[in-house]
């Protein structure tokens, strides 16, 4: 079980990264100022749309590459991923946190930052990366 601690440790950890609140006060993280992950709790709207399968808790919302990769990771495992008619043809997913373990979010954080991150930043984290592994 992940928490919010935990989201912002992994997204403060990735080069460039600041945390701002978003317009409705909620926590949200971006890289050179292009939102990458950020909480969404659902909505009256998102709710009905859900029905009996809305979840409780927290609920965090992450970039992803395409609509494709939204689409794998909740077939993948629709207990941790989903998506509402709100984000129909946006690359993003939902991700309640009660259901994600650490190191599957650090994942789908890092993720995301590099579907925001400037081409440079990436590569000099990509190395960076590389050569503390190498």
């Amino acid at each position: 079980m992940a928490t919010w601690d935990d989201v912002r440790r992994i997204a403060m950890a990735l080069p460039e990264t600041t945390e701002r609140s978003s317009y409705d006060g909620t926590a949200a993280w971006r890289v050179k100022d292009k939102l990458f992950v950020w909480e969404r709790p659902l909505r009256g709207t998102d709710r009905e749309a859900l029905g009996e399968s809305a979840p409780d808790g927290p609920i965090l919302a992450a970039r992803v590459a395409d609509l494709g990769e939204r689409e794998a990771l909740i077939e993948q495992d629709p207990k941790v991923y989903f998506t509402i008619p709100h984000f129909d043809g946006y690359p993003a997913i939902l991700i309640h946190l009660d259901n994600i373990d650490v190191a599957e979010l650090t994942e789908v954080v890092t993720d995301a930052w590099f579907t925001r991150a400037p081409k440079r930043v990436a590569s000099q984290f990509r190395a960076r990366e590389a050569e503390s592994q190498g």
